[in-house]
Order: structure tokens, then C-alpha cells, then sequence
């Protein structure tokens, strides 16, 4: 596994997530025992004081004093040597001890083990940490009884440290075993829920191209959902956009091959004739059939150009109005050549769309040539661009021989030519309209014109808010 994969970051994640919640509160509970301990035992401690205090109390101090002598009673404390009331191989019994002393300060009882325990003075009354020899004691003074005798008790910090040993063991060995495992469950948790990704990885590289079926994971989580439903549209896309540009590609060899061919049977014939004009017919042909084909390909080219500019660029506010006069303009040499009449209608108020102005440019240009190049001599075109319920509306108009409504459909698929069509298109005009409208989600429709006879073709976008 390397180490920068999911899976390795999901594992350290989770287990970074564990320590860092588990360890603070681990320590804080530690601390927090630890504290009760220590107040436990000091109050274990102060009890212990009180408990001598009342016995004596209770003996009466002539008594003690009596059996006690100049240097007091020394109480004797098992020791590992003697082996006397040893539980569990650990003498507890020395590391706990007292003292009492008279009025004068003098010691009526002590313990052995701290009999050499700095002289008491009034100021050690409560608690208070000494050291003797090797080892730190916990003391409790008792303020001084009516008759003067005050206890003090003492513990050696050993059996607080033991204690808190043993916390630290119960507390922290569990969790430096448990990690360890932990790791290998969350590992293996990972890996299992992470199946439905190695799932998809081998449906993806056992994908064949062009392959149209859908992706399928086995009991896919839902979070996996959209990126399967994601990534089937866009092999839907891709496969659309690859089945486009066969059938682009296929359409362009089809069409290409015919003015080629003829372009070099003309130059054949021109090289093979011997009579001057019948090459220079030869030649006239060869290059008509080179200018037809440079207006198929530039045909072919506005539509590569109109899918590549919605690929590459954001849509913008632009105004129809001004498009039209700048189309108007780039084919104004048309207009004079062909001797029709054109009647141009631009609203005075603005008419704004979202899209793309090369092609809304190229939608405009298509549909007046076509309206020019299939109107005879001395015929009408009537160019509008106008406003309606919320629309912008783009209609060319024009009186010539028009097309029956059960053949409208078909003139929008590509090469495709009326039988009887006047003009030198090639059937891509239209093409070219019926693309740009999509790409703007606007409408376009054949109806028949308002001059008797002939076309209207009415483009209707949605307008700029």
C-alpha cells in the first residue's frame, strides 16, 4: 500500500482521531485518580492520627506516661527480615508509623521507623512532606489535646507510588496493546469498505472503448452514487461527442470527394486536350469545382468553430441588433451580386440574449445566404430582428420557391439539398442554424411566408435579464 493512498489515510486518520481523543482523556483521568488517591490517603492518614488520639484519650496519659519512660515507648516495625506479618511478600507495616508526644515535646510512643523524624515543633501542624534517610514520608500533626499530647502519623510515599504504578499500568498498557490491534481492525474495516472503489476501478479498466454500457457497482454505499451516475453521463457525453465527430469526419470524406474528383478530371482534360478552348473550359471547370470546394470546407469549418467557441468560452450579454448590421456588412458583396431585394427591420430598443456572438453571427449569415442564393433574380428578402412576449425574434423572409411543410424536417440534416434547389449551397446552411439554436436553447421553425409563396424561417431565444 503506498503510503499516500486512501486507504493509508483513511487508517492513520481514524486511529489519529482515537489517540487524540483518548489519550487526553486517559491522562486527564490518570491525574484525576491520582488526585482522589492522594486525598484518600491523606484522609486515611488523618483518621489513623485522630483514632491514637482518642486511645490515648481513652488509657489516660498517666498511664502512658508511666510505661513510657525518659525516651518513650518504641514500638518494634516488621521488617523484611523478620518475615512477621508479611502480606504477599510486601511488609506494609513499615511503611506506616506515628508518634506521640507530651506537653514538653518529649515522645511518649514512636514508631521504629521514624523515631529519628525532626523534633516536633507547633508550626508542623497539618500536613507536611519530610525525608528521612532514603525515603519521603507524608506527615499529619493533630493540634495539641487539654493535657498537651499531640499524635502525629506518618506514611512513606512507597505505597502511593505503588498506587499510582498500578494506575499507570491499568491506565496506559491497555491502550499501547489495544493499538496495535486497533490498527489491524481499522485496516482491514478500511479495506473492506472501500471494496466498492476497487469494484469500480477494475469495471473501469476492463472497460472497452465505445463501450455504451452503464457502470454498475454491486451494492454501491450512496455516497458512490454520484460519482457512478456522474461518471455514466459523462461516458454518455464523451461517446456522443466521439459518435459526432465519426459522423462529422465520414460526412466531410463524402462530400469532399466529389468536387476533388472533378477538380482533377478537369485538369486531366486540360492537360490532355490539345485544342486551346477546350482547355481553357477544362480549366474554368477545374476551377469552379476548387471555389465550390473552398465553400464546402469553409462551411465545415463554422461548424467546427461553433462547437469549439461553447466548449471554450463563457457566455455573454450580446445584442442582436448589432450582430445583424455587422453580418449585413460582411455580406453586403452577396446582397449586390445577387439582385434581390433586401429589407432590413432592427428594433430601436436593445435586444439582448446570453450566448456566444460568433454564433449567433453564424446563424444569421446561413440563413440570409440561403435566403439569397435560393431566390430568383428580382426576388424579396425581408431581415428582422425584433422583441416578442419576452423573446427575441430573429425572421428572414423571403418570396421564392419555399418547401412543402411534409419536407421542412429534413432540410435540417446535414448535405442535405432540395430537388430543384436553385443556388450553390451544399446543404449545410441550415445545419448550421439548427446547431447554433440549440446551443441557445432557443427555438427555430419553417412557416410559410407572409408574401404568398416562399420561406419564413423564425429563430425565437430566451431574452437577457
Amino acid at each position: 500500500m503506498k503510503p499516500g493512498s486512501l486507504r493509508s489515510r483513511l487508517r492513520w486518520l481514524i486511529l489519529g482521531v482515537i489517540a487524540v481523543v483518548l489519550l487526553p482523556l486517559g491522562v486527564f483521568s490518570i491525574k484525576r485518580t491520582i488526585h482522589e488517591v492522594a486525598e484518600l490517603s491523606d484522609g486515611r492518614l488523618a483518621q489513623s492520627a485522630r483514632t491514637l488520639q482518642v486511645m490515648i484519650g481513652n488509657v489516660g496519659l498517666e498511664a502512658i506516661q508511666h510505661h513510657a519512660g525518659e525516651g518513650g515507648v518504641v514500638v518494634p516495625i516488621t521488617t523484611k527480615s523478620t518475615q512477621e506479618l508479611v502480606l504477599h511478600g510486601h511488609t506494609y507495616e513499615s511503611e506506616v508509623g506515628f508518634q506521640v508526644f507530651d506537653s514538653q515535646g518529649h515522645p511518649l510512643m514512636v514508631t521504629g521507623n521514624i523515631a529519628d523524624l525532626p523534633p516536633l515543633t507547633m508550626s508542623h501542624v497539618g500536613f507536611q512532606d519530610v525525608r528521612l534517610g532514603r525515603y519521603r514520608w507524608r506527615l499529619f500533626t493533630l493540634p495539641p489535646t487539654p493535657e498537651g499530647v499531640v499524635v502525629r502519623a506518618a506514611e512513606r510515599y512507597d505505597s502511593r507510588r505503588d498506587i499510582t504504578r498500578a494506575l499507570w499500568m491499568e491506565y496506559a498498557l491497555p491502550p499501547l496493546i489495544a493499538l496495535p490491534v486497533l490498527a489491524l481492525l481499522v485496516g482491514w474495516a478500511v479495506r473492506r469498505g472501500l471494496r466498492p472503489l476497487d469494484a469500480l476501478a477494475a469495471l473501469l479498466a476492463s472497460r472497452k472503448p465505445g463501450s455504451r454500457e452503464t457502470l454498475k457497482v454491486a451494492d454501491a454505499p450512496r455516497e458512490l452514487e454520484p460519482v457512478l451516475s456522474a461518471l455514466n453521463d459523462q461516458f454518455a457525453r464523451l461517446e456522443e461527442a466521439l459518435e459526432r465527430e465519426r459522423r462529422f469526419s465520414a460526412d466531410v470524406a463524402h462530400e469532399l470527394r466529389t468536387p476533388l474528383a472533378s477538380t482533377m478530371i478537369n485538369l486531366e482534360n486540360a492537360e490532355a486536350s490539345r485544342d486551346t478552348r477546350e482547355a481553357d473550359v477544362a480549366l474554368a471547370g477545374a476551377r469552379e469545382s476548387l471555389a465550390g470546394l473552398a465553400r464546402r470546407v469553409e462551411q465545415l469549418l463554422s461548424l467546427a468553430r461553433l462547437e469549439a467557441s461553447f466548449r471554450d468560452g463563457e457566455r455573454s450579454v450580446v445584442e442582436l441588433s448589432a450582430v445583424a448590421r455587422s453580418v449585413i456588412e460582411e455580406l453586403s458583396p452577396l446582397i449586390a451580386e445577387s439582385d434581390v431585394e433586401l429589407d432590413v427591420e432592427l428594433t430601436d430598443d436593445p435586444v439582448r440574449v446570453h450566448g456566444h456572438e460568433v454564433a449567433l453571427a453564424a446563424l444569421m449569415r446561413n440563413l440570409l445566404e440561403n435566403a439569397l442564393r435560393h431566390v430568383p433574380g428580382g426576388g424579396r428578402v425581408q431581415f428582422v430582428v425584433s422583441r416578442d412576449e419576452g423573446k427575441a425574434v430573429i425572421d428572414v423572409i423571403d418570396n421564392g420557391e419555399g418547401i412543402p411543410p411534409e419536407r421542412r424536417d429534413a432540410v435540417f440534416t446535414r448535405f442535405h439539398r432540395e430537388a430543384g434547389s436553385r443556388g450553390e449551397g451544399y446543404g449545410l446552411g441550415l445545419s448550421i442554424v439548427q446547431r447554433a439554436a440549440q446551443l441557445h436553447d432557443a427555438s427555430i421553425e419553417l412557416l410559410d411566408s407572409p408574401f404568398g409563396r416562399g420561406l419564413r424561417v423564425s429563430v425565437r431565444l430566451p431574452l437577457a435579464c
